[in-house]
């Protein structure tokens, strides 16, 4: 298989130092985990039903034609209820900020977030360039204009 990798540059911000590097955490995985850069003994409570912005400490440099999606992590979902509110999150090239992830709870129990704990995956994939052409028609398939649910249940 050819080297697909991706040189992405990373700073560390004041509140982040001493997080784990974000990895892959086994050859196969796609995503990076992302780890919560909360203060040292505080925490973060996220209610039924609520949401909160949790930083990760970082900010990167994407290079051109690439994006990073914020993903929930499955563990949380399955055994919390917790998922990334706004899935897949979309960073930018050109965006210079922290990485910012956010958790909604749809669990039945308060979700409390803690510094170091990783609470969502990055997975950086390339960008198509879009260039929308306007047509007249467009051309008929077997599906035609079937909407949601219109191929079986």
């Amino acid at each position: 298989m050819p080297d697909s990798s991706v040189s992405v540059e990373l700073i560390w911000l004041p509140h982040g130092q001493g997080l784990p590097l974000p990895r892959q955490q086994t050859s196969g995985a796609a995503g990076l985990d992302l780890a919560a850069a909360i203060g040292a003994g505080e925490a973060i409570s996220i209610l039924p039903g609520d949401y909160a912005k949790i930083p990760t400490g970082l900010a990167i440099a994407l290079p051109d034609g690439f994006e990073a999606q914020v993903r929930p992590r499955s563990g949380l979902a399955a055994r919390h209820g917790v998922t990334v509110l706004n899935s897949p999150g979309t960073v930018d090239a050109d965006y210079r900020g922290e990485v910012m992830v956010l958790l909604i709870n749809h669990g039945k129990e308060a979700f409390v977030v803690r510094r170091g704990e990783r609470i969502a995956q990055m997975v950086v994939a390339p960008v198509s360039k879009v260039v929308l052409i306007e047509v007249a028609s467009l051309d008929a398939t077997d599906r035609g204009d079937g909407g949601h649910g219109s191929t079986g249940r």
